[in-house]
């Protein structure tokens, strides 16, 4: 595995019950991409005494997934989109999703990756960050996966990473190990 020099940073806070699970994916991506870090636990004082620097809020995302009725309110052909509070598209969404310095995932299963987003109100400051994707987690039937557009974490990483620096072979480039895993684990 050769580790990919991104542009923006990928923080994955992973809730402690997900560490063991045999096909988790976010220590894959933490050693796939050379801008990231991994924090295991519940809850955090905040990002910047995470990132042990100071950080601007309005430059880092949060990946969102939202209600149903959210996802379906914000529908668009845009396969990322940044959301207010209310779920609703911010304006100018070229130049957010451009100044973006970092984005942050909650790794565990649903219920685990709710409990991390309300044991951590800081959160609330970052950027929403609504992922739409025209297909489904190469978990296929591997994992149950509560929407169609729902990813893994290093799916989702490389899925918003090819299109926030604008380099579609990212994307082919970081799920590499990620399907050679799962080739393995259907072998």
């Amino acid at each position: 595995m050769t580790p990919i020099d991104n542009r923006i940073f990928v923080l994955i806070l992973q809730h402690p019950q997900e560490q063991d699970k045999q096909l988790g994916t976010a220590q894959l991506a933490r050693l796939q991409l050379k801008q990231s870090l991994l924090k295991v636990g519940l809850s955090w004082p905040g990002l910047r005494r995470i990132l042990g620097r100071e950080v601007d809020p309005a430059r880092w995302g949060v990946l969102f997934l939202g209600t149903a009725r959210t996802a379906a309110a914000a529908a668009t052909s845009e396969e990322i989109l940044l959301l207010d509070r209310k779920g609703q598209p911010v304006a100018g969404q070229r130049e957010a999703l451009r100044g973006l310095e970092g984005i942050i995932l909650l790794d565990g299963n649903w219920s685990q990756a709710k409990a991390l987003w309300w044991r951590n109100p800081w959160l609330l400051k970052l950027r929403r960050i609504l992922l739409q994707p025209k297909h489904g987690s190469l978990y296929g039937s591997l994992r149950k996966e509560p929407r169609a557009e729902s990813l893994s974490t290093i799916e989702a990483a490389a899925f918003c990473l090819a299109r926030l620096e604008r380099q579609p072979e990212l994307e082919a480039a970081i799920l590499a190990p990620f399907n050679r895993l799962l080739a393995k684990y259907r072998g």
